[in-house]
């Protein structure tokens, strides 16, 4: 890899402490999706971001301290805001880690105005010059898809009052949004962007089924089947506060559902090997 040294010497520098304090601001049980197991993963594809050709110029030391922190802070303000303005309250939990580390917010401001304006899908706000944006949300983004991203998707529109005959539809515009943005952005890394296309389709095909579904679906009824009936499971796992790794526990008919069965055991299947 050609910068491992880089990401290596930021991670030893930085990630035991912006985990402790990510820890200490952010109540994982109103939130888990978006909790610290999300922001692990979106440095892990952020450090793989960084090692691509097309970043190879751009990446340095300065570069993977501040990734890092933007990786690990850009959602903590989903513990005070779960809306849109979420990047916000990230920004001022980010000016208290500067300044408790002794580093002045005054040379951070990119950093500042990557993790306030990382959630603005409509990319509008990126340009060129702005690579700790455009890493921070490419990597964000990847974290969108597969069955971690309907999971994702699931429990944060759901909490912002989305009805489920109408959560497949935004759930696959929103996505359909950052995959566009990522194979523009990653052109000349095909390989990659085939390897995570994989991911994204894996969502999109999933809601495409679920809103065919859901034309006919009673929900809120006491048979939950299908592409419906496992959201509607998960959707009760997160207002329970309940671990979706327990999914066993799930009643006998809803496991032997093969849609919500093979659902569940993939989700888990990703979020042990991604954690």
């Amino acid at each position: 890899m050609i910068h491992t040294g880089l990401t290596v010497s930021a991670e030893l520098r930085f990630r035991q402490i912006l985990e402790d304090f990510f820890i200490l601001v952010y109540d994982e049980k109103s939130l888990p999706s978006h909790g610290i197991t999300h922001h692990r993963r979106v440095w892990s594809f952020a450090r793989e971001l960084l090692n691509l050709p097309c970043y190879s110029t751009s990446a340095s030391g300065n570069l993977a301290v501040k990734l890092i922190i933007a990786s690990y802070l850009h959602d903590i303000g989903m513990s005070v805001e779960k809306g849109l303005r979420h990047g916000k309250h990230s920004r001022d939990f980010s000016i208290e880690f500067l300044t408790s580390n002794n580093l002045n917010p005054e040379d951070f401001t990119d950093l500042l105005d990557a993790i306030e304006n990382h959630d603005r899908k409509n990319y509008l706000i990126q340009s060129p010059d702005n690579v700790l944006l455009t890493l921070l949300s490419l990597a964000d983004d990847l974290d969108a898809f597969g069955f971690i991203g309907i999971y994702r998707y699931t429990e944060i529109y759901h909490l912002r009052e989305i009805k489920p005959e109408f959560l497949g539809y935004r759930i696959q515009e929103n996505a359909k949004v950052r995959f566009d943005n990522l194979e523009k952005t990653l052109a000349t890394c095909s390989e990659f962007v085939q390897k995570n296309k994989i991911r994204y389709k894996i969502l999109d095909n999933f809601f495409t089924e679920y809103n065919r579904q859901a034309e006919t679906y009673s929900f809120g009824g006491s048979n939950p089947n299908g592409f419906c009936g496992a959201i509607e499971l998960l959707i009760q796992y997160i207002n329970n506060q309940e671990n979706i790794m327990e999914y066993s526990r799930l009643p006998e008919k809803c496991l032997n559902d093969h849609i919500i069965s093979f659902f569940f055991k993939e989700l888990i299947s990703e979020i042990s090997g991604l954690a």
